[in-house]
């Protein structure tokens, strides 16, 4: 990482006065929801997933909030539906660019979640 622009990412973060351009809440903003970022850690594993395929993988999202979740990722350029028009039809969801450029954050909470339970005395 560059020391320059993580000591103006920490300026910046104690200087927040709540500008609406702060690219961190810009990020958080689109990650959040309960299941946004499942949805994510699920593309990412895969090349492609079908709808049914992630409602095994996620069993507690309801169809709607799938549907929903998946429409507002596709909006958000994260991720992009491929339909194909044969019998019976089927849709396919898969990361742009954009979504898989989040593979080092996702890396970096994994990292974080490996080391936090150890260091704070919780182990399964």
């Amino acid at each position: 990482m560059d020391t320059n622009e993580y000591e103006d990412f920490l300026s910046n973060l104690k200087s927040y006065q709540g500008n609406p351009k702060c690219f961190l809440l810009q990020s958080l903003e689109i990650l959040h929801g309960k299941w946004t970022a499942k949805i994510i850690f699920h593309l990412l594993k895969s090349e492609s997933m079908r709808f049914g395929d992630l409602k095994k993988a996620i069993p507690a999202i309801t169809n709607t909030m799938l549907t929903t979740t998946l429409r507002a990722l596709e909006q958000q350029e994260i991720l992009n539906r491929r339909q194909y028009n044969e019998i019976p039809p089927h849709v396919e969801y898969f990361l742009t660019e954009k979504g898989s450029a989040l593979l080092p954050i996702f890396y970096e909470l994994w990292h974080w979640g490996k080391i936090y339970p150890i260091e704070n005395g919780i182990s399964e």
